[in-house]
């Protein structure tokens, strides 16, 4: 595996020197999947700030998915530990975690028959015991989720009927029925157009500045990580390449090393990346 930029950090400070707060850390990981003999992402120390979003870059493979999943608590460590607010997060009862994590995962499934409004609901299940019926909390916590994903006007709608956008916002609106303070997101803009994407960034976006709500969320492009996240987590080879605010982490250097990419940066007025070509694989 290629060697990172960064070292592990003891502590971990903004642009202005002070200490940030992680919502989600973890510290000497080695992850790896039963069929995998030697660790696919190995990482000193990973931090998740606390009211932020942190956004996951990095090529194919190079270890997002599997790094999520062992925030999630989906994947158990080989090595090395993932603590929420401070307590190790396979401590917590599924329950428990449910009520404080939110999870949207690649891989789901659903009856295409089911409404908005009904699916939502689904994110309520934490709050309640298996025989408790929906009461007056639940409704109000799903309205606030449809307003918040911008779908409380199709909640009558199949999710079969809905555009790949819709449906991706009527997933998000039964993740924020959770009322968690923690969302992790794998991938919300895959193969959908670029209105689409848009418009699922800028719902993440509202509900982190409303909410307060701590995101972290994978994502295959660059240019679009680096204009709605506060923090860059990039991964090469399974390895973390760096980690920081946007306009400190993306750099032409790290679009060569980790996107193998030859490609103008510019920081003003915005950051923007305007890709030229791609590099040959042996190009140091």
């Amino acid at each position: 595996m290629a060697e990172s930029k960064n070292q592990k950090r003891e502590r971990i400070t903004d642009s202005s020197g002070v200490e940030v707060q992680s919502a989600l850390v973890g510290e000497d990981l080695a992850l790896q999947y039963p069929e995998s003999e030697e660790p696919v992402v190995e990482c000193a120390r990973l931090d998740i700030p606390e009211g932020a979003v942190t956004a996951l870059v990095g090529p194919n493979g190079s270890g997002k998915s599997t790094l999520l999943k062992a925030l999630s608590d989906q994947l158990a460590p080989a090595e090395g530990q993932v603590t929420l607010d401070g307590r190790a997060v396979d401590s917590y009862g599924a329950t428990e975690l449910a009520q404080r994590l939110g999870v949207l995962a690649q891989e789901r499934e659903s009856p295409g028959s089911i409404t908005v409004e009904d699916l939502a609901f689904h994110g309520r299940y934490p709050h309640r015991s298996f025989f408790e019926s929906v009461g007056p909390e639940d409704h109000e916590a799903v309205e606030h989720a449809l307003e918040l994903a911008g779908v409380e006007h199709l909640r009558d709608a199949e999710l079969s009927q809905l555009s790949g956008g819709q449906q991706q916002l009527a997933w998000i609106a039964m993740v924020l029925a959770q009322e968690t303070d923690v969302l992790l997101l794998d991938e919300p803009t895959t193969f959908l157009d670029l209105h689409n994407q848009f418009t699922v960034l800028e719902r993440i976006r509202r509900l982190n500045e409303r909410e307060g709500v701590t995101v972290a969320v994978v994502l295959h492009d660059i240019s679009q990580a680096a204009r709605f996240a506060d923090y860059l987590v990039a991964l090469r080879d399974g390895r973390l390449y760096d980690w920081g605010p946007p306009t400190d982490v993306v750099t032409e250097q790290l679009l060569a090393d980790v996107f193998g990419v030859e490609a103008t940066v510019r920081y003003e007025p915005e950051l923007q990346v305007l890709p030229k070509r791609a590099l040959a694989e042996d190009t140091p």
